[in-house]
C-alpha cells in the first residue's frame, strides 16, 4: 500500500526524525486514520521502525504514517535492577521475525495488532512460506482453500498475498467475535465457536489461543 504524503506531512515526519532527543512516549497517526501509542521511533532508509510500548518493534513504510507527535502519557522506564537484555514480555521475541515490513504495513492498513499477526504466523507455520498442513492449509498464515478463494489469492504460497489475505480474514473474525474467540475461530472454524458460544473445548484450540496471546504479549 503506497500513499503519497503531502509536503506538510512529509515535513512533520522528517522534522520528527531530526529530533534526536528521545520522547517518553509518542503517538503515531497512521494514514488509515488510526493512531498508535509507542515508546519511540527511528528512521531506516525508506522505513520507520516503531518501538512499541510492550517492548516489540514493527517496521512501517513512511507512506503509512501521517505524523508522529509527543505523547503526554509517560512511558514507564525499566527498574534500576532490570537487565535491559532481558525482555519485559514475550512480544520482544517477535522483533526480528521475517516479513516484518509486509506484516507491519498490512496490519496497519487493516487495523490489526502486528504482534498478534506475527505470533499467529509463528504458531501456524513457523514462518515457512511453503508450509502445507494435512488438512490443506497453505503458506505462512495457513490459508484454507476456501479462504484463499474468498480473498482472490492466486498463489497462497506467495508471502505478501498470503499475509494480506490472512490478516483480512483475521480482522473479519475479530470484528465479529473479539480477539480471543477470533483466534479460536481461525483455528477450529467459525462453526465451532458458534456451536459452543465461545472457545471450543478442544485441547488443541485452547493451547493455540493461549500460545498466540502469550507470544503477542496479550496474556
Amino acid at each position: 500500500m503506497k500513499l503519497r504524503l503531502t509536503f506538510v506531512t512529509s515535513t512533520v515526519i522528517l522534522a520528527s526524525f531530526a529530533l534526536a532527543a528521545p520522547a517518553c512516549a509518542e503517538i503515531v497517526y497512521l494514514s488509515s486514520g488510526r493512531t498508535l501509542s509507542i515508546k519511540g521511533h527511528r528512521e531506516e532508509g525508506e522505513s520507520i521502525v516503531l518501538t512499541l510500548r510492550n517492548g516489540g518493534e514493527v517496521t512501517c513504510d513512511k507512506s503509512l504514517i501521517e505524523k508522529i507527535v509527543g505523547d503526554e502519557v509517560p512511558y514507564p522506564e525499566l527498574p534500576a535492577d532490570q537487565d535491559p537484555a532481558i525482555p519485559l514480555d514475550s512480544g520482544t521475541l517477535l522483533q526480528s521475525t521475517p516479513y516484518g515490513e509486509i506484516i507491519a504495513s498490512m496490519s496497519a492498513a487493516n487495523g490489526v495488532d502486528p504482534l498478534l499477526v506475527r505470533a499467529l504466523i509463528q504458531v501456524e507455520s513457523n514462518y515457512q512460506p511453503k508450509a502445507r498442513s494435512p488438512r490443506g492449509a497453505m503458506g505462512l498464515m495457513q490459508l484454507m482453500p476456501s479462504t484463499a478463494k474468498e480473498y482472490s489469492v492466486r498463489n497462497p504460497f506467495d508471502p505478501r498475498a498470503n499475509i494480506e489475505a490472512g490478516i483480512k480474514h483475521l480482522k473479519s473474525l475479530i470484528d465479529r467475535f473479539g480477539v480471543e474467540i477470533a483466534l479460536a475461530a481461525y483455528n477450529a472454524g467459525e462453526g465451532a465457536v458458534q456451536k459452543f458460544n465461545g472457545i471450543p473445548p478442544y485441547r488443541e484450540t485452547q493451547a493455540y489461543v493461549s500460545r498466540i496471546l502469550s507470544l503477542a504479549g496479550l496474556k
